[in-house]
């Protein structure tokens, strides 16, 4: 009980610190007063012939299909992280996903599991067929201590088919129009079977790379978060996508429950980016993550983004003044 009550009373100087923190630096970021009016089909009014993968702050989620997860009241508590299904979360502006699976193809999330990947493989087709230049980053991996669906590979390709982007570094540099058809970074990390292959319709997990810290505590992920940032090299130099995630997670310390323990940490998304930015780091942050998403932190991400739009048309535009007066 004593070690509790004294964790308990950390977290909330941790809490406090970032408050204060907020209030002395404040929000502000490039992009951050961008409120854009169509999450749904919010790349498509990007400068797709300029801007590339690398350039995108893609808003992502944590442990994504777990919407259903487990029994309402009783055990989905201890393992929700998101309460909207993959199509709902495209349509709020998400494009990265971190689904993990089981033998049987289920979605799982610890010792439970929830509905079919197929669910999941369909809501993401059917918003594919209902756009035509937003882009998804799609991450699939067999859970922890579990074996890997058979085939998977073979189902992922069979299912996505033209709308997976090939295994190719270079393909990371190219404006994002010259992608088409393929509108799918698909990521499968198998935890017995080989990888895939290069050139193969599916990436390895070595091109979506993060590191993960399995804390409760706000301000100790918050700066850890950063000093990981600080190691990675820039967008334009990585060949891999390179993932934050703006979460806390239960720790054996009374609180089991996701939403309580990871909403110490998700208000602070807005703070995380303008302190990235404030250290320099900007042209670092790209694949960003969180429980329970909200509008406000879909905003943030492509405000990021939209005002690297800006920086291409403007860049552009420069030139192009010199021949103007041929007009």
């Amino acid at each position: 009980m004593g070690a509790q009550i004294s964790r308990q009373i950390q977290v909330v100087l941790e809490e406090q610190e970032l408050q204060s923190l907020e209030e002395s630096r404040g929000t502000s970021f490039p992009g951050s007063n961008i409120k854009h009016p169509n999450h749904k089909e919010w790349m498509a009014t990007l400068y797709s012939d300029e801007i590339t993968a690398r350039d995108v702050v893609w808003p992502g989620t944590h442990n994504s299909a777990t919407d259903r997860i487990g029994i309402p009241f009783f055990t989905r508590p201890f393992f929700q992280c998101q309460k909207y299904s993959i199509y709902e979360q495209l349509e709020k502006g998400v494009r990265v996903f971190d689904i993990r699976v089981q033998q049987d193809g289920k979605v799982c999330h610890g010792v439970l599991c929830t509905y079919s990947v197929d669910v999941v493989v369909n809501d993401v087709k059917k918003f594919l067929d209902e756009t035509s230049l937003e882009f998804i980053i799609l991450e699939l991996r067999t859970e922890w201590k579990r074996s890997d669906p058979l085939r998977f590979d073979e189902y992922l390709i069979s299912q996505l088919g033209e709308y997976l982007i090939p295994q190719d570094e270079q393909l990371l540099d190219k404006p994002l129009r010259e992608l088409l058809p393929g509108r799918v970074f698909c990521v499968w990390k198998p935890s017995i079977a080989n990888p895939p292959a290069p050139g193969s319709p599916l990436w390895t997990g070595d091109h979506l790379l993060d590191n993960w810290i399995d804390t409760d505590l706000p301000l100790t992920k918050f700066i850890s978060n950063l000093e990981y940032l600080n190691k990675q090299a820039p967008n334009a130099t990585r060949p891999y996508f390179y993932r934050v995630e703006n979460t806390a997670t239960p720790q054996n310390t009374g609180i089991w429950c996701v939403y309580p323990v990871t909403n110490r940490i998700r208000g602070y998304a807005r703070l995380f980016l303008a302190e990235t930015f404030r250290l320099g780091l900007g042209d670092r942050i790209q694949i960003f993550s969180e429980d329970f998403v909200t509008k406000d932190f879909v905003d943030a991400c492509i405000g990021v983004t939209m005002a690297r739009f800006a920086h291409f048309k403007q860049e552009k535009q420069d030139l192009l003044q010199p021949y103007q007066c041929l007009r």
